[in-house]
Parts: structure tokens; sequence; C-alpha cells
């Protein structure tokens, strides 16, 4: 099982998310929770299209980190 990295934005309408390590992985949704669940879903169905035209997978490269200044 891999951990991909997801960023989460605050948006003029609610909120988007990405995964760095799959290009056009991407979602939208009205909270931080309803978009969490939209890209991992939106993740799970990404994989399965790879699969499904027997590409590799992408594994996991992206790392994040939060710094305080």
């Amino acid at each position: 099982m891999n951990k991909y990295t997801i960023i989460i934005e605050k948006t003029g309408t609610g909120y988007s998310a990405y995964v760095p390590d799959l290009p056009g992985c991407i979602t939208v949704g009205d909270t931080v929770d309803q978009t969490r669940d939209f890209i991992k879903e939106a993740i799970e169905l990404y994989l399965e299209q790879l699969r499904l035209d027997g590409k590799e997978i992408p594994k996991p490269t992206t790392i994040s980190d939060i710094i305080t200044v």
C-alpha cells in the first residue's frame, strides 16, 4: 500500500486538492473533510485506470513538511 502526499488549498468557493505524484489527479469540495474524501476516491480511480491501461503505478516521492517562522 502506497501513501501519497496530497495538497489541500482554500479557494474562493471551498477547497481544492491534488496529488503531486499523480499528475492530473485533482478534486474540489466544500469542506476540508469532503475534499479529503474526494481526493482519496480520485486516487483510487486514478490508480485503477492505470492498472486497466497496463501502466506502471507511480511510487510516492513527494515529501511535505511544515516550517514555523
